[in-house]
């Protein structure tokens, strides 16, 4: 499985960003799609992650009420929605996929994208 992530960028201190990944080459079946994020100096750590059905759902404490996570099936296809954004949400995102949609450790999940930077400027 490949996965292709797309939408970060720079943005003020308030302000939305919204990152989309799509896998492919590979049948996901009931997997989970989730998203991780990784500071310069920090370790990688979890942001959200989403079970097939699309209605269960994990998110980090440190974004509920700001991020959303989403997903469409038939394109494989996995959104974060990231409003209120603040200076200490900059890193490089990756998007990932796994078995276990309640999982939090970067090492239970199985495939990984190459990442995408998301800058908050204050």
């Amino acid at each position: 499985v490949q996965l292709q992530a797309s939408g970060g960028g720079l943005v003020q201190a308030g302000g939305s960003l919204r990152l989309s990944c799509v896998a492919s080459g590979g049948t996901l079946n009931e997997d989970a799609m989730g998203w991780f994020r990784q500071a310069p100096g920090k370790e990688r750590e979890f942001v959200a992650a989403i079970y097939w059905d699309n209605n269960l759902k994990n998110l980090a404490d440190s974004v509920k009420g700001r991020f959303t996570i989403s997903r469409v099936n038939v394109n494989n296809t996995v959104f974060l929605q990231m409003n209120n954004l603040k200076p200490e949400d900059t890193a490089v995102y990756y998007c990932t996929v796994g078995r276990f949609w309640r999982a939090t450790l970067a090492e239970t999940y199985d495939y990984w994208g190459q990442g995408t930077q998301v800058t908050v400027s204050s």
